[in-house]
């Protein structure tokens, strides 16, 4: 049975790869679908952009797809910037920017008014199926990059008991905690369940 992993993102493919490495599925990407047309995520939700992006891919190829949408939320921004972090300092814009932006937003706010949580929506979406998982990692952003593993906002981000950085630590250790592993895993027990009823 077929999976398609609804991203170009090499960083994502490899977390959600390892994660779904004993679910059964072969494993395909956006890579292997060179003509495939790019979703507009234009939701102002991330469970909607998830869904759009798992449909829309689905009624094309016909594949049971695997979609997610994660966002940072900081609390001393008001939940920003959330569906809108991966083109939040502005359309082509890359992880360093991102991260920069914040580094600028958060300037002289005292460390412990600077609490973030990694929000991750999971839509898988099939012939007769559409499950959704949430997951949720809280921490804190620091003032400066640590770390070159993971991507996006990683290297300023510390979980919540942790004195590391997410790009301080190995994919697998990353996956255990991560808001996207989170939800992954809660993805995996779905499908389990799904291939005992079959």
């Amino acid at each position: 049975m077929k999976l398609l992993l609804a991203t170009h993102n090499k960083h994502k493919i490899t977390e959600l790869k390892e994660a779904l490495k004993d679910s059964g599925f072969e494993i395909l990407s956006l890579d292997d679908f060179p003509d495939m047309p790019e979703v507009i995520e234009d939701g102002d939700t991330l469970e909607l952009n998830s869904l759009k992006k798992a449909k829309e891919l689905f009624d094309h190829t016909g594949i049971t797809t695997l979609a997610d949408d994660t966002g940072l939320e900081v609390e001393h921004l008001n939940g920003e910037p959330g569906v809108y972090s991966a083109r939040w300092a502005g359309e082509g814009c890359t992880y360093k920017d991102n991260c920069e932006k914040l580094l600028r937003e958060l300037r002289n706010v005292a460390p412990d008014e600077r609490k973030a949580s990694f929000r991750c929506i999971i839509t898988l979406y099939g012939k007769d199926i559409f499950k959704t998982t949430e997951g949720v990692l809280n921490g804190h952003i620091i003032d400066h990059y640590r770390g070159s593993e993971g991507f996006g906002y990683d290297p300023v981000f510390v979980p919540e008991w942790h004195n590391i950085t997410l790009a301080e630590m190995p994919l697998n250790e990353k996956n255990k905690i991560s808001h996207r592993g989170l939800a992954v895993k809660k993805m995996v027990e779905i499908i389990m369940e799904m291939k005992k009823a079959e």
